[in-house]
């Protein structure tokens, strides 16, 4: 196949990369066989560089071409594309987190469980951030210190159902796991308030007895006829680890259930990106990478990636917030860094690379 050089400013989308392109990176700026688009072209003109090596064939895309036999629309698919406002939604989650709060004093009373009101709470909210996914980036904003353990709850429901949904489950399953993600503390309800509210750390007896929360969440949903089987299972396995470090079994691997391990990513990842009363919180690209790094082997890998896909995937001029304060636009995505891109700083528009700036992190995307 013939290749050539050809000037950044002759280039237009669909034509091919012959040749992986560095400039000063650890990575190559594009990789070898890349289909230019618009962005890739803004990146090469934003790193100054004056020609690329190209393959002598253009990509024409088959949805670039108007067909008129495509069929009829589905209103319905329409809708579901239209963005809610964020105060909508925000109004929506502050009433569940309202109600569930109600739910969980009379829990704390001695009041059985009432599954069927929990669903009629919860439901409606999880189809509605299911719909409009790039919310559930906003649930660390959402939360509040002093009403923690409820905020937690609906966001792992949230969580969970919206990770359930990445990883191509059925719209059942889903909501089951929604739901299951909501009533996974609820044997929290049975701890002391004085452990539960401690601003301290606690002690290990104390720890010992939060470990607890599992098995009475578990005895506190296992007569229900509304949650399958394996979503009950999930409940009292999402403390479990697949390296054995977990609880309240300490089991491992095959031992535990991919739901479970939905259950557990959603509460790890929406417990460290909250303000708690002991531990503030961290930033959500910070937290997808620690669980990547630093708790490697400890969760499912396609969990964590669906999660990843979900919350922290970049395109090519995204603004962000860096940890640091500062505000920039990506102008690079790393193939194999993905939580590290290149952002060019608004102040004075030079360029930091992340992956070798490692003190630094995205904190979130801007609007």
């Amino acid at each position: 196949m013939a290749e050539n050089y050809v000037k950044t400013s002759d280039l237009r989308p669909g034509i091919i990369t012959s040749e992986d392109i560095y400039i000063n990176t650890i990575y190559p700026i594009l990789r070898k066989d890349t289909e230019l688009s618009p962005e890739h072209i803004k990146v090469l003109n934003a790193f100054s560089v004056k020609k690329v090596k190209v393959q002598e064939r253009l990509v024409v895309k088959r949805e670039d071409v108007y067909d008129d036999n495509e069929g009829p629309v589905n209103p319905d698919d329409v809708l579901a594309k239209i963005p809610m406002k964020q105060g909508d939604l925000q109004t929506r989650y502050s009433d569940a987190v309202h109600n569930y709060k109600k739910e969980f004093h009379g829990w704390r009373a001695g009041v059985r469980p009432d599954i069927a009101k929990v669903r009629s709470i919860v439901i409606p909210l999880l189809d509605a951030f299911i719909e409009q996914k790039k919310m559930v980036t906003l649930l660390n904003e959402f939360s509040n210190v002093k009403d923690y353990i409820y905020h937690h709850s609906i966001g792992v429901g949230i969580l969970a159902s919206a990770i359930s949904r990445q990883l191509g489950f059925p719209k059942g399953q889903t909501l089951q796991l929604g739901l299951a993600g909501v009533l996974a503390d609820c044997g929290m309800a049975k701890i002391d308030t004085a452990i539960t509210e401690k601003a301290a750390f606690l002690t290990k007896d104390q720890f010992n007895e939060v470990k607890q929360h599992t098995l009475y969440s578990y005895q506190m949903i296992q007569d229900t006829s509304l949650l399958r089987q394996e979503m009950k299972l999930a409940i009292f396995q999402h403390h479990e680890r697949l390296d054995g470090s977990g609880y309240p079994r300490g089991e491992k691997a095959n031992q535990i259930s991919v739901f479970s391990q939905v259950l557990a990513v959603a509460d790890v990842f929406h417990a460290m990106t909250s303000e708690r009363i002991h531990r503030s919180k961290e930033s959500s690209f910070k937290v997808i990478e620690m669980i990547k790094e630093e708790e490697f082997g400890k969760f499912d890998i396609k969990v964590v990636q669906a999660l990843h896909e979900l919350v922290g995937n970049l395109s090519i001029g995204t603004k962000v917030l860096l940890t640091n304060g500062e505000v920039g636009e990506v102008i690079f995505v790393h193939r194999d860094a993905r939580l590290r891109p290149m952002v060019k700083k608004s102040m004075d528009g030079s360029i930091l690379d992340l992956t070798t700036n490692r003190h630094l992190a995205i904190e979130k995307v801007l609007d």
